[in-house]
């Protein structure tokens, strides 16, 4: 059957050329053999990629998409591309295990000889990596070869070529149910694993984002299993490029009817399990010798994998699961949370806020297990935490409150939830009995309080503080302290928005001549510095207290990353003036911002790009103001579900620094105005919670009007 022709808006003709969208407008409007649309919509067109690209080639554009827009470019031209990435992965593993050297010699081959080349090189993987020993490559696929050999010898930890390759089978999908762990979750499942682990599992592996934070916990035995062939694939070659130094093992298959590793105990099990799953096998697996606390009922396979995890712990050994909601609550699963409660199989339930992992709408939770050890003390209380308050934003650069409420589009603040749920877990694994409740936020419940008709783990119904709980006075204080500091932000805020030193340009928007970073860099004018990623697995820069991320940028946040996962030798250091510009687009907040005092040596983050400008030529304002631009932003993204921006195609206008101080003064005024806007909003969230809760607590009474009525009170009603 012939495949359909690729298709591709004019935002991805773009990207290909390298060129802004206002330019393919341009292009479309000026000249008549511009390919005229083959699909789409008037208002969104679509274009033959071949005629595009045909039409480019004829005018020297076609060359200026970096590598890895030429790979997915190449796919998509393939016939049958997007189908190969279960044979390009073992490909892209193989290639970034080449030197610099080897990479050049293979560009070098003629076709022939390179299609020979990577048959030999995928078959040598055939025991790492599930599905390698079936791969053969034909000679009428040496373009994509060749595409994917440029884009691993422009970034040799093979992460752009993996990138590339998963965008098509193995992008986030309801359909599929490949849905990424990310990789501030995957860290702190792992890490709510007691101690430190050699033997870690993961019977869902999906792409093996919970098996590398593991790695990078110390982990040094890997066992993964998908029953989606390409994501055990993909697992194997992350792994494998990520943790050299391991023993990793990955199979294909359906763990729970087909489990490649029977028998197998480790020290830890993390999975993030398929939800909502009723064909799971309850029917050929009614007695299985996994089902230790009871039959997980036909609407809960949550608790089939529970429990198939803690079948391969050994005595003692913690199992970290990703689980919906329901799993805590749904009448179906009652009996089975009443045994892993009783057995003290069920040491902890943290509660996320919606947004910290897919499907994004829901507050998912975290599961603690520990498989008893009958050597081992009784657990007679489940710890319970609630991460929902501290998650949201604890304050702004300009000094804001943590606010009890958080919006869908207020990004989540993980150091805050990492810190509050490993500090809770922390302290009641050390010692149960000791335990002290922090109201509102977490409490140890004993076991025989849980053991009720419904057994409900939700945290939400255990931990909730009532304002009751508070001292009138003290909950006055706060209240009056949070409203003190609102009506001072408000001031701030109304400050910032008196700023109207602007004007229009004239009957036509100004035109102006620009470059991009690259060639800027080229003249000197700016540094462009990224941080390398840690592909060595190496531990750390643990003397460095704060790296500068992505969501920092967007929050107007002080640095707040981990540098543990960081190479101190490979992440520059930040110094005031620096302009910094998140490297994937999308989301709200800024896109670009200049560093300041207190950004001054923090390590950079791997999603952030630095620009070091030349004072004597740049002004770092005016730099952050253009280059943050959506326009610009855009222009310079690549990907389809994830769009990452390649900072040398970014433009500037070119301008005599002189005017540039004054674009300057506007974009900063701008970028004081939003950090002010976001306090403000901040803090009013925060007035308002208290004060509804004291209110409604009890402990805050509507203050008696000035003269005395003669209205009588609900109460003597």
């Amino acid at each position: 059957m012939p495949q359909p022709p690729a298709q591709v808006t004019a935002a991805e003709i773009s990207r290909i050329a390298g060129v802004t969208r206002a330019t393919v407008s341009n292009w479309r409007r000026r000249h008549d053999d511009f390919p005229a649309p083959s699909g789409g919509t008037d208002s969104s067109p679509l274009y033959d990629l071949v005629d595009v690209q045909k039409w480019l080639g004829a005018r020297g554009h076609a060359s200026t998409a970096d590598p890895a827009e030429e790979l997915r470019t190449t796919l998509r031209l393939h016939p049958g591309g997007g189908g190969m990435t279960g044979a390009l992965l073992p490909l892209a593993l193989a290639t970034a295990r080449r030197t610099p050297e080897e990479l050049s010699a293979l560009a070098g081959l003629s076709d022939a000889e390179l299609v020979a080349r990577a048959d030999r090189a995928v078959a040598d993987l055939a025991e790492l990596v599930p599905g390698a020993e079936a791969v053969h490559f034909a000679a009428h696929v040496v373009d994509v070869l060749r595409a994917l050999l440029r884009c691993v010898q422009d970034d040799t930890s093979g992460e752009a070529a993996l990138a590339v390759l998963a965008e098509r089978e193995l992008e986030d999908s309801a359909a599929s149910g490949t849905y990424r762990t990310p990789v501030q979750l995957a860290d702190l499942v792992a890490r709510l694993v007691p101690g430190p682990y050699a033997q870690v599992m993961d019977p869902a592996c999906g792409s093996g984002s919970l098996l590398s934070a593991a790695a990078r916990r110390g982990a040094t035995v890997l066992y993964g299993q998908d029953s989606v062939p390409v994501q055990a694939q993909r697992s194997a070659v992350s792994l494998l490029l990520a943790a050299p130094g391991a023993d990793i093992t990955v199979r294909t298959g359906d763990s729970l009817r087909a489990d490649a590793f029977g028998g197998v105990t480790v020290d830890a099990v993390l999975c993030n399990p398929p939800y909502g799953d009723r064909d799971w096998g309850h029917d050929e697996l009614a007695y299985d010798a996994r089902w230790a606390y009871g039959v997980p009922p036909r609407a809960e396979s949550e608790l089939a994998w529970v429990q198939h995890a803690l079948a391969h712990l050994v005595p003692g050994g913690h199992a970290v699961l990703l689980l919906p909601p329901a799993t805590a609550s749904r009448a179906s699963g009652r009996r089975v949370r009443m045994e892993l409660v009783r057995s003290g199989a069920l040491r902890a339930v943290v509660a996320l806020p919606p947004g910290a992992a897919a499907p994004f709408h829901v507050g998912l939770q975290i599961w603690v297990l520990r498989r008893p050890d009958p050597a081992g003390p009784a657990h007679t209380s489940v710890l319970f935490v609630d991460t929902s308050e501290t998650a949201a934003d604890a304050g702004t650069r300009t000094g804001g409150t943590a606010s009890g409420t958080r919006t869908g589009r207020t990004p989540l603040n993980w150091t805050a939830l990492t810190e509050t749920a490993l500090t809770q877990w922390s302290a009641f694994a050390k010692d149960p009995d000791a335990y002290a409740d922090e109201p509102g936020t977490a409490r140890a419940v004993p076991v025989v309080d849980l053991l009720d008709d419904v057994v409900d783990l939700s945290p939400a119904r255990h931990v909730r503080a009532s304002r009751t709980d508070v001292a009138p006075a003290e909950l006055a204080r706060e209240a009056d302290e949070v409203r003190r500091r609102l009506v001072a932000g408000a001031k701030s805020l109304g400050r910032a928005a008196g700023y109207d030193d602007w004007s229009a340009a004239g009957p036509a928007p100004r035109v102006w001549r620009t470059a991009t970073a690259s060639d800027l860099s080229r003249g000197g004018a700016l540094t462009l510095l990224r941080t390398a990623p840690d592909s060595k697995g190496s531990a750390g820069a643990a003397s460095v207290t704060a790296v500068l991320t992505g969501l920092d940028i967007a929050r107007g946040t002080a640095p707040s990353g981990d540098p543990s996962g960081l190479r101190a030798d490979g992440a520059p250091v930040i110094a005031a003036g620096d302009v910094l510009v998140r490297a994937v687009a999308g989301g709200s907040g800024a896109m670009a911002r200049v560093a300041d005092d207190a950004d001054a040596g923090a390590l950079l983050g791997a999603q952030v790009h630095l620009f070091r400008p030349d004072p004597a030529r740049l002004d770092p304002w005016f730099l952050a103001g253009f280059l943050g631009a959506e326009e610009n932003i855009a222009s310079a993204s690549t990907g389809s579900t994830v769009l990452h921006v390649s900072p040398g195609r970014l433009r500037v206008p070119l301008l005599p620094l002189e005017e540039q101080r004054r674009y300057g003064e506007a974009f900063r005024r701008v970028h004081t105005l939003r950090t002010e806007a976001a306090r403000a909003t901040e803090l009013a969230e925060e007035t308002a919670r208290l004060l509804v809760g004291g209110l409604t607590g009890g402990g805050l009474v509507p203050s008696a009007p000035a003269t005395a009525g003669s209205g009588a009170t609900a109460e003597s009603a």
